[in-house]
C-alpha cells in the first residue's frame, strides 16, 4: 500500500494505494476538510457497460478514432486497447492490468466525455 497526497482545483486529498491482483485499487482517505461534490442530472442516458470487472474510462474527451483490440482478446498491462482522437492528436488508451476484454463499450466516431466507459476487462 502507498499513500500519496493530491491537490486538485486547490483541494488537498489524500489517498491511500492498493494493489490488487494486477490492478491497483484506489481508496480515498482524509484528514483534511474536503469540499461536497454537488451531483447535476446528467444530460444524456448513460451507456450500459459490459460485465467486465475492470473498468477502463476516458480520462480526457474526444473521439473514438480505431478500436485496437475485440471482445476475448487477451491484453497485457500497458497495450493498446483504443484510440482517442483528443484535440487532433491520436492517444491510445490503454489496458490498466493483465486481463481478457470483458467488453468494448464504444464504436469508431463516438464522441466520448471525461469519465465515459470504454471499454472493460476481466482479470
Amino acid at each position: 500500500m502507498k499513500n500519496y497526497t493530491i491537490t486538485v482545483n486547490g483541494n488537498v486529498y489524500d489517498v491511500t494505494v492498493e494493489e490488487k491482483g494486477e490492478c491497483a485499487v484506489i481508496n480515498r482517505t482524509s484528514n483534511r476538510p474536503t469540499v461536497k461534490a454537488t451531483k447535476t442530472a446528467p444530460t444524456e442516458k448513460p451507456r450500459a457497460t459490459g460485465a467486465g470487472s475492470v473498468k477502463i474510462d476516458a480520462k480526457a474527451a474526444g473521439k473514438v478514432f480505431k478500436i485496437e483490440k475485440n471482445v476475448s482478446d487477451s491484453v497485457k498491462a500497458g497495450d493498446t486497447v483504443l484510440i482517442l482522437e483528443i484535440m487532433k492528436m491520436e492517444t491510445p488508451v490503454v489496458a490498466p492490468c493483465d486481463g481478457t476484454v470483458a467488453s468494448i463499450d464504444v464504436k469508431v466516431g463516438d464522441q466520448v466525455e471525461v469519465g465515459a466507459i470504454l471499454a472493460t476487462l476481466n482479470e
